[in-house]
């Protein structure tokens, strides 16, 4: 149950949608963004000391968000409704380095003015520093993401940024999930302190109300799958759109009218990250890379689509196709196909290859490269190697399709074998990545850091011992372990211990949630853990290690 207050709020349009945000800092500005439900007469932003200078915003309205029978709002939907949402943008452009002043936004409705609470915003900060920075990931609503996030501000105080490895919500064409879900947990609320989740362990009743951060730091996400809606329908619910994304090429296999292609038509009848991209400004939509302080940040759109591991024939998984669906190609799911290549010689790795040679790179401090999939972990989602799916289809003497199955030879993960070492010669810090909501670290021979720090509202469990992975018994798919060979670290400090007191490598919880900060001034990764069964239990550190440069270990 909610707060009454919580619910009044969210039922009343004339209010923000969310309290402002911080984007895309320079050396001298950066752009404040919020939401709202109406266009407004004029948005506008006040700041300094006494917030003494305006500058107006501008407004452009999201496209294709929606709701749906399954969304969790106030307001009951039994069909795909499109939902108004106003996005208003202003720069600051006149700020001096390593100074943080007052900001406030208003949006005006008619003769109303509608004002946010008072924060602060600082441009881009100088090289020398110091830092703090949220490492987190795999929001998506999860019950423990409210607590993580209220955790972070009552053990490190303000952030100077967030780095989000992917995943933010679950479905990213339903607009609830993004501002005011009604159980309490929707993204921007959690990031913004405006969070009212009820979470109840071991019959204690706690509300957590999240963190108020990106009001005052800049967020710098990365796409996840979940960033990726499938082909657009008008009569389909939003889960299933989701779930319907398809190859670019398949797309245009299927088209019945080829004149018709375009890049619009392939958004709509393969797949988009269009709400993504009208939600966040950043220096580039899909994969971009910046300076922040003494950091460079690299962010890759390196995901996949995410498909049922189950080996039933009733799954259109990725393994096999639906039984049901073997006469009908347009209703295959393809397989576990890659969304954006990265293999070498791909327009992102050559973009990537053209980083990495850059003065900015090159000087910089510590270099740190985010992407959702997980190039080493204990978790499940790592399996099959991350490669395109080679089909086999199999027919009877008449010709029709008895089966469909798909495999992806090791040998061509693309990560693996063409991402990692470049990455490794460029001498990276850090690769930090999410998606199989657990925390494990692993460190390369050469000193490369890969940390996953995605237990931040549930956890599908480590695949050690007795807990296999469903992979094909035909096939040489990790059943258990890393498959890509890196042990995983014991953490340093604290570590968790199983059931006959040997240390465990990492945290796969339901009760602990995690989250991970980078000390520029230390040159430290930390990782925290909180335990929700006892809400006034302390925030354990149980592990940190140094930054230090690829060769020095």
């Amino acid at each position: 149950m909610q707060h009454s207050s919580y619910l009044l709020a969210t039922m009343n349009k004339e209010q923000l949608l969310t309290e402002p945000f911080l984007q895309l800092p320079t050396e001298t500005s950066i752009q404040v963004v919020w939401f709202t439900e109406f266009f407004g007469t004029r948005h506008q932003v006040r700041y300094g000391e006494k917030l003494e200078k305006m500058i107006p915003a501008r407004t452009s309205k999201l496209t294709r968000v929606r709701e749906d029978a399954k969304s969790r709002t106030l307001e009951a939907y039994q069909s795909l409704t499109d939902r108004e949402i106003w996005r208003h943008q202003a720069e600051i452009t006149d700020l001096n380095p390593g100074e943080r002043i007052p900001y406030q936004v208003t949006s005006f409705q008619e003769n109303k003015a509608i004002r946010s609470d008072i924060y602060t915003l600082t441009p881009r900060p100088k090289k020398g520093t110091n830092l703090k920075i949220l490492l987190t990931s795999d929001h998506q609503l999860m019950p423990m993401t409210a607590a993580n996030l209220q955790k972070v501000i009552e053990t490190i105080g303000q952030v100077d940024a967030v780095f989000l490895a992917g995943d933010l919500v679950n479905i990213p064409d339903r607009a609830s999930e993004w501002f005011d879900d009604s159980r309490g947990g929707a993204f921007f609320p959690c990031l913004q302190g405006r969070a009212n989740y009820t979470l109840i362990k071991n019959g204690i009743q706690t509300i957590y109300k999240g963190g108020e951060i990106i009001q005052n730091a800049p967020l710098f996400p990365a796409i996840g799958n979940h960033e990726v809606m499938g082909r657009f329908s008008n009569s389909t619910g939003l889960n299933e759109q989701f779930k319907d994304a398809i190859p670019q090429f398949i797309a245009k296999k299927l088209a019945e009218d080829t004149a018709a292609i375009s890049e619009n038509w392939l958004k709509n009848n393969a797949f988009n990250t269009e709400t993504y991209e009208e939600i966040f400004s950043l220096p580039q939509d899909k994969y971009y890379s910046l300076t922040f302080g003494d950091i460079r940040l690299v962010v890759l759109y390196v995901t996949n689509i995410w498909r049922n591991p189950n080996l039933e024939p009733s799954a259109r998984g990725r393994y096999y196709e639906n039984q049901r669906d073997l006469d009908s190609p347009s209703h295959w799911g393809y397989g576990q196909h890659i969304f954006e290549p990265i293999a070498q010689g791909s327009p992102q790795y050559q973009w990537l290859e053209k980083e990495l040679n850059s003065r900015e790179f090159q000087e910089a401090k510590y270099k740190v490269v985010m992407f959702h999939h997980p190039p080493h972990t204990l978790g499940g989602n790592i399996v099959p190697p991350y490669t395109d799916p080679v089909p086999t289809i199999e027919r009877d003497a008449t010709g029709k399709v008895r089966s469909v199955r798909y495999d992806y030879p090791q040998e061509n993960d693309y990560i693996i074998r063409d991402l990692i070492p470049l990455l490794e010669s460029a001498k990276v810090n850090l690769v930090f990545y999410g998606h199989s909501h657990l925390w494990n670290r692993f460190l390369s021979p050469k000193g490369m850091n890969f940390l996953e720090s995605s237990n931040v509202g549930n956890s599908y469990g480590a695949h050690l011992g007795d807990k296999k992975r469903p992979v094909p018994l035909d096939r040489n798919y990790a059943a258990i372990g890393n498959p890509n060979g890196l042990p995983a670290i014991i953490p340093n400090i604290a570590p968790l211990v199983d059931w006959v007191n040997q240390p465990l490598s990492y945290i796969a919880s339901n009760d602990l949630t995690v989250f991970s900060i980078l000390d520029t001034e230390k040159g430290t990764v930390s990782s925290y853990r909180f335990d929700t069964r006892y809400p006034d239990s302390e925030v354990i550190k149980f592990d940190e290690f140094d930054l230090f440069s690829v060769g020095e270990i």
